[in-house]
C-alpha cells in the first residue's frame, strides 16, 4: 500500500489501517502524513467498510511528529507564521478526519502513544489498548502548547477537566492501568491479543446496519456539547426517523419479532 502504512482487511467490513514505522515508533514524517491522509480519505468512500481500527506496527503506536526526520516541508521556528499555521493545519486535519469518517474508529494502543499519536487515539470512537500502553503530551515537554490537534477538545471530554488538566500541563507517562482507571480506555488486553480484540469490536460494529451506525456515532459527537437534553432529543428522534424507515431496519426488525 505504501512505505509508512498497511491496510489489511481481515473480515467483513472490517479495515486495519497500522503505521508502519516500526524502528521509530511510528512516529510521523512527511510521508506517513501524506498518506495518512489520503488513506483516511479512501476509507471515508469506501462503503464496503464498516468499521476501522487503527493500531501500530512493532512495540509502539505512534510516537508523535518525527523531530529527526520529517521532511523538507515542516517549518523552521524562523519561518514565516503562515507556513508554520498552515503545517499545524494539516498535522491537525488528520486527527479531524478521523473524526469525520462515516465509520466507526477502534484505537488499539499497543505501546508508545505520544503527542500527534495521542491526539489521533483522542480521535477515534473507542479506545483500547495492552497493558505495554503508555500516554503522553509530549508538546508542553519541548516548550510548546500542550493543546494541540484537538487534544483540547477531546481529552476533557473523556476524561474530565481535571485529569485533563494533570496530563497536559505535566506532559507525564500515564501507564495502561491509570489509563484505564480514569476512563480513556474502555479496556486493557494482554500484547499478543490486542489486534484481535480490536478486529472483534469492530466486527461487531460492522455487523450492524452502516446507517444506523452512522447516525449513532454522529449523535454521540454533536450531543457530547448539546447545549440541553431537548436539543440532544430533538437529534435522536430525527435519526430514528430516518432509520426507521430504511429497508435494512425493516428487515432486521421482523428476524428480532420471529
Amino acid at each position: 500500500m505504501s512505505d509508512t502504512l498497511e491496510l489489511e482487511r481481515p473480515r467483513d467490513g472490517v479495515a486495519v489501517v497500522r503505521l508502519n514505522r516500526p524502528k521509530r515508533l511510528n512516529a510521523i514524517n512527511e510521508a506517513m502524513q501524506t498518506e495518512l491522509g489520503q488513506t483516511l480519505a479512501d476509507v471515508a468512500g469506501d462503503h464496503t467498510v464498516r468499521a476501522v481500527v487503527l493500531t501500530g506496527a512493532g512495540r509502539g503506536f505512534c510516537a508523535g511528529i518525527d523531530m529527526r526526520d520529517f521532511g523538507p516541508s515542516v517549518p523552521a521556528a524562523t519561518a514565516p507564521a503562515a507556513d508554520r499555521m498552515r503545517f499545524q493545519e494539516k498535522m491537525a486535519g488528520l486527527a479531524q478526519a478521523i473524526g469525520q469518517l462515516p465509520q466507526p474508529v477502534v484505537a488499539a494502543v499497543n505501546g508508545p502513544c505520544v503527542g500527534a499519536g495521542f491526539a489521533l487515539c483522542l480521535a477515534c470512537d473507542i479506545r483500547i489498548c495492552s497493558a505495554a500502553a503508555s500516554f503522553g503530551n509530549a508538546a508542553i515537554l519541548l516548550g510548546l502548547s500542550g493543546a494541540e490537534m484537538g487534544m483540547s477538545y477531546h481529552l476533557p471530554r473523556i476524561v474530565g477537566t481535571g485529569v485533563a488538566a494533570d496530563w497536559m500541563l505535566t506532559g507525564r507517562t500515564v501507564s495502561a492501568t491509570e489509563a484505564d482507571r480514569r476512563g480513556l480506555v474502555s479496556e486493557v488486553v494482554e500484547p499478543d491479543r490486542l489486534v484481535d480484540r480490536a478486529v472483534e469490536l469492530a466486527s461487531l460494529i460492522a455487523d450492524l446496519a452502516p446507517l444506523g451506525v452512522q447516525l449513532t456515532k454522529r449523535a454521540l459527537q454533536v450531543n457530547t456539547d448539546a447545549a440541553s437534553l431537548s436539543s440532544a432529543l430533538e437529534l435522536e428522534n430525527r435519526n430514528q426517523v430516518i432509520a426507521h424507515a430504511t429497508d435494512e431496519a425493516a428487515a432486521r426488525r421482523k428476524k428480532w419479532s420471529r
